[in-house]
């Protein structure tokens, strides 16, 4: 298997053990991941913070399922911000799905393993179309996974938004009547999710520009100036890892920026 592309902030930051300890509450409040009390398993967030994705996979990977979540993260958000090869992403995102499958059977109870399958899922569908992956039942599973996660962490800030994002998007591609009727997806439900996504998570880029598309989808040009508000709001952070750096250079490109 070769090599992942490398994450181009790769070298841009210099976290340590005490600098994550120190900025865990704010890098982890979207995740709601605890802090490691195994010093390997710091160490290999460590090395995704500062953007060695692959080799925070390698040595997540190496700790068994206790390393699983950080295996898949670090797996799914190179897969989105990160890998060109569209082929190579969707087989990534597919071996996270699988890892997090293998991690439901041995810890049920931990939200991570529900989370990451949905959110790989959820790119997933976003790469062979969103409505070839609701034919094919994939929507289904998405939101099993994140209503689980909720269900086990009500202060999972992202799956909040991971959910809202999966109603807005099967009411974007198949209209808000089927989307209603044959997938369970609903305007107010995406906007309340939004709402607590924010409320949980205020201080991320992430949770604003992703509350912004939605509203977009939702509304169209009725969600223009509310969008852009969010969107301002996001592009004024300052990053404080690779991924959130990766992901403000998308939100500073769709707005000319």
């Amino acid at each position: 298997m070769p090599s992942w592309t490398p994450c181009p902030f790769t070298g841009v930051f210099q976290h340590h053990r005490d600098s994550i300890v120190g900025h865990w509450a704010r890098l982890h409040t979207g995740d709601a991941e605890p802090l490691p009390t195994d010093v390997a398993l710091l160490d290999a967030w460590v090395l995704y913070h500062n953007g060695a994705f692959e080799d925070a996979a390698l040595a997540a990977l190496a700790l068994g399922p206790s390393g699983f979540t950080l295996a898949n993260k670090a797996a799914c958000i190179h897969a989105t911000y990160v890998e060109p090869s569209e082929p190579v992403r969707l087989e990534r995102l597919l071996g996270a799905v699988e890892r997090a499958q293998q991690q439901q059977a041995l810890a049920p109870d931990v939200p991570g393993a529900w989370y990451w399958q949905g959110y790989a899922l959820g790119r997933y569908s976003q790469g062979v179309s969103v409505a070839k992956a609701l034919a094919k039942g994939l929507g289904s599973k998405v939101r099993h996974a994140l209503d689980t996660t909720i269900a086990l962490a009500p202060h999972h800030a992202d799956a909040h938004l991971a959910l809202a994002n999966f109603h807005a998007e099967v009411i974007d591609k198949v209209g808000e009547l089927i989307g209603s009727m044959v997938h369970g997806a609903r305007k107010s439900a995406a906007l309340g999710l939004y709402e607590k996504a924010l409320a949980l998570n205020p201080q991320s880029a992430v949770t604003l520009h992703e509350y912004a598309n939605g509203l977009m989808m939702l509304e169209g040009e009725g969600g223009l100036a509310r969008a852009t508000q969010l969107r301002e709001r996001a592009e004024a952070f300052e990053p404080l890892d690779a991924m959130e750096r990766l992901y403000l250079a998308g939100v500073r490109a769709d707005l000319g920026g």
